[in-house]
């Protein structure tokens, strides 16, 4: 939750949220328009999409697959999180989770999920269920429900739980790790979506479920700000625009939120404040060779951590002076460059690096993470279809924000996955 504080000062150069809200809606509005304008009515309605897979049948899939993981550790990291490579888990001081050199075994990452299709006058029905093991908030570091999904689309609507539009999901390297880079977007998120385009070049516009987090600092004792609360009274815009073509994509991504808190305690100074979070996401998926690919994406904003992987607070605490202090939308920054290489049918591989940046404000702790690195690269081999081996070698780097702490961890990582699918289909009656 977002327990944070800021003094609102009114300044007349600043524009006020709703007018920034309401600018930014129009002009993706216009902008919507005048890319669809471009998309002739021909090429949409009676012409088959690029990359767009037509069925015609009614169908369900039940999909899934059993994944396995034994780690390696040679340093040491949260043991909530013994399985993910984190940045942010890693100690943030000497011997936090002592002793170095731990082995792991996890079967979290196994999932299962149900998906279904079905054609209608209004466009297709599509509906996504699905859940892996791995805990996490409250249930952290155990292997329990956790729903990924719950989504359905009727034409160019959709509803639910999925991927956020600000989040480029195939920018994901070749590589069975859960967690996956540190740095890029990525988070399922409860929304309401419009899809006027789609197909390979698509453009998407979203109002999301709000959240965010903070970080008290070295104020996180101060009894004034315990009856400071979360205020989430406007849901997150979001919006991505994919240029696709026979070489891969290009896709710009954006986000804008209000970050609020409302200090209940009426006794004293009011420590309610409000931040304006806005970010973007530029990333491409470039085609190389014959089946090779590179993933690439830099990510900036303010107030948008919830939206990157690994990426800690939303909000935290400035020191303006004379005992004075208020809530600031934290900057971060985010970049992603893998290489996807196919050695022939039965191997491959991929290699590449990954980083999460916050500039911190004089108010947090000295211990704060500051800065994430991510480095990867692996062996895949499948020796038969839907059965799928992996080594995996990692290397972790976390830097603090003032103390000059820095702690390393390099990891090796077994990873055994068997798929299952089974597809369902359902004969229309077409008799009069």
């Amino acid at each position: 939750m977002l327990q944070c504080f800021g003094k609102f000062r009114w300044n007349p150069a600043v524009i006020p949220f709703s007018l920034k809200l309401s600018l930014f809606s129009g002009a993706m509005l216009v902008n919507m328009i005048a890319i669809a304008q471009t998309q002739s009515a021909d090429s949409i309605k009676n012409k088959k999409i690029p990359g767009q897979v037509v069925q015609k049948k009614p169908s369900m899939e039940i999909y899934g697959f059993v994944l396995t993981d034994v780690i390696y550790d040679f340093k040491q990291m949260d043991p909530k999180w013994y399985d993910v490579p984190r940045p942010t888990k890693l100690p943030s001081y000497k011997d936090q989770f002592a002793p170095d050199g731990q082995v792991y075994f996890s079967v979290r990452q196994t999932r299962f999920g149900v998906k279904s299709y079905f054609p209608t006058p209004l466009g297709p029905l599509t509906t996504l269920f699905e859940f892996d093991m791995f805990g996490s908030g409250a249930d952290a570091g155990q292997t329990t429900f956790h729903l990924r999904h719950a989504y359905g689309e009727l034409g160019k609507f959709g509803v639910g739980q999925t991927w956020s539009p600000f989040v480029d999901i195939d920018l994901f390297p070749n590589d069975l790790d859960y967690w996956g880079p540190n740095g890029m977007a990525n988070i399922r998120n409860l929304q309401i979506r419009y899809m006027p385009i789609q197909g390979d070049t698509k453009l998407t516009i979203a109002l999301e479920k709000p959240g965010g987090t903070a970080d008290d600092g070295v104020y996180a004792d101060m009894i004034e700000l315990k009856n400071v609360k979360p205020q989430f009274s406007l849901p997150d815009l979001t919006a991505e625009y994919r240029y696709g073509r026979s070489w891969g994509y290009v896709e710009l991504a954006g986000v804008l939120r209000q970050l609020k808190w409302k200090d209940l305690d009426t006794s004293g100074p009011d420590y309610s404040g409000k931040q304006t979070g806005w970010g973007f996401n530029l990333s491409s998926g470039i085609k190389v060779l014959k089946r090779d690919m590179i993933h690439l994406q830099l990510l900036h904003g303010r107030g948008i951590e919830n939206y990157v992987r690994d990426a800690p607070a939303d909000i935290g605490i400035k020191n303006t002076g004379t005992n004075s202090i208020e809530g600031v939308a934290l900057p971060v920054t985010g970049f992603v460059g893998f290489y996807d290489h196919y050695w022939n049918n039965k191997f491959s591989s991929t290699i590449g690096y990954s980083f999460v940046k916050i500039n911190n404000s004089n108010g947090q702790a000295p211990s704060a993470f500051k800065m994430g690195e991510y480095a990867l690269t692996n062996l895949i081999y499948t020796p038969v279809k839907d059965v799928i081996f992996e080594l995996q070698l990692q290397y972790l780097d976390r830097k603090n924000f003032s103390d000059g702490w820095t702690a390393t961890d390099p990891r090796i990582q077994f990873s055994f996955r068997f798929n299952l699918s089974q597809k369902f289909y359902h004969e229309l009656n077409t008799a009069q």
